[in-house]
């Protein structure tokens, strides 16, 4: 075998080999497989179904990765083009704003696809929440436990926090609408307005098309968990 062939016969056989599969860790030529605590096992020991739940979650995320990647690039791009088109239409219209552009919706000339891009304030609330939510209370203690049943539950849901330390905004938002003229609830909803605090804003991209005019828009979904 000349040495050309004995190359082309190397390169062949790394190519026959049986690559490490991903999560596999080779030690001394021995497989394994790390658990959460850091510790190798080795992989004979690894019960087949968590074997194959591994490979499973591990391809699954090989592909999501690059494609939330991806899609991360194509949302800045779009706002770039966006922003880019908004820019041109003030300058051509004499205006010098600048910034970063929301609550605007693009259309084709044919009706048929459409892009929406809004801005929404990201908001935190204050101590006065604590003092809104006493008054709340005193309110409650007094009102007869047979009426107002519906804003008792309300009120219940709107100062539950869930399972990440978060208030319920929207219920808390719907009490402001309640008219109810008693004192201590109107200053209660003061010091709920009174907690407010926008501490930033994020901006959101909607694509939609559909087939004719007349149709109802579809949303294009770029999340997979609603997709």
């Amino acid at each position: 075998m000349n040495p050309l062939e004995e190359a082309h016969h190397e390169i062949d056989a790394e190519l026959a080999a049986p690559a490490i599969p991903p999560g596999v860790v080779e030690v001394n030529g021995k497989p394994y497989l790390t658990d959460p605590k850091g510790t190798l096992v080795p992989l004979e020991a690894v019960k087949t179904q968590h074997r194959l739940e591994d490979e499973v979650v591990r391809k699954i995320v090989g592909y999501a990765a690059p494609l939330s990647a991806q899609i991360a690039r194509f949302r800045e791009h779009t706002f770039d083009d966006v922003d880019q088109f908004v820019a041109l239409l003030e300058q051509h219209h004499g205006l010098k704003r600048g910034g970063r552009k929301g609550n605007i919706v693009l259309t084709t000339f044919d009706g048929l696809q459409k892009i929406i891009v809004q801005v929404a304030d990201q908001i935190e609330f204050g101590a006065e929440l604590q003092v809104a939510k006493g008054l709340v209370d005193e309110c409650l203690t007094e009102w007869s436990a047979e009426s107002r049943t519906e804003i008792r539950a309300i009120v219940q849901r709107a100062f539950n926090v869930d399972k990440g330390g978060l208030i319920n905004r929207a219920e808390l938002f719907s009490l402001l609408r309640l008219e109810i003229e008693d004192e201590r609830w109107q200053r209660a909803m003061t010091a709920i307005r009174e907690s407010i605090r926008v501490v930033g804003s994020k901006r959101y991209v909607r694509i939609y098309h559909r087939a004719k005019a007349t149709d109802a828009w579809a949303l294009i979904s770029l999340d997979a968990a609603t997709a």
